[in-house]
């Protein structure tokens, strides 16, 4: 299975190693790559946990299931994420283009799917289901999530498109499957 893998991700580098050298460049810049690597870290958990704690304080018994089921479906993406990346064994842009910046250390060796996009769509479709107002908050911060992914050098393109495909696949089965 990997060698199969691997030869489709083959097929894809022309256009994701594109992709990636051109928003790493942006990690160049000292203050572009700092914003970006504390978005990453908030992205690594902090940001939904807190939020998933805050949910019922502002929002009672819905912000309760809400937080259950970031929960449930966060449990969910982990299993996926990590069956996957220990199977498929992409190595990160840094490691494969000399060209790429690494603008902070990654949580483990292999790059496909990004976690990070895949727990953020994932949390911000749930929060949006139950909670369309706050699409300005949890919609910028998935999209600033994604982007630091690939402008840290830490995922391709395809990474963050399949991570993000995931999540709101994972949401989606949570939400149906809901006894709420």
């Amino acid at each position: 299975m990997a060698n199969k893998t691997s030869n489709l991700f083959n097929k894809m580098d022309h256009w994701d190693s594109a992709g990636c050298l051109y928003l790493n460049h942006f990690c160049h810049k000292y203050c572009v790559k700092v914003f970006f690597t504390v978005i990453s870290r908030l992205g690594d958990g902090i940001f939904w946990y807190a939020l998933a704690l805050t949910l019922p304080f502002i929002y009672g018994a819905e912000g309760v299931e809400a937080g259950l089921l970031m929960t449930v479906a966060g449990l969910i993406c982990l299993l996926c994420y990590k069956q996957l990346k220990t199977r498929l064994v992409r190595e990160r842009p840094f490691i494969k283009l000399a060209a790429i910046m690494q603008g902070c250390a990654p949580l483990d060796r292999y790059s496909f799917p990004s976690g990070h996009t895949m727990h953020a769509v994932c949390f911000m479709t749930i929060v949006l289901w139950y909670f369309p107002a706050m699409w300005p908050l949890v919609l910028t911060f998935t999209l600033l999530v994604a982007l630091s992914r690939m402008i840290l050098g830490l995922h391709y393109p395809s990474d963050v498109i399949c991570g993000a495909i995931l999540g709101a696949g994972v949401a989606s089965l949570t939400l149906y499957f809901s006894p709420y």
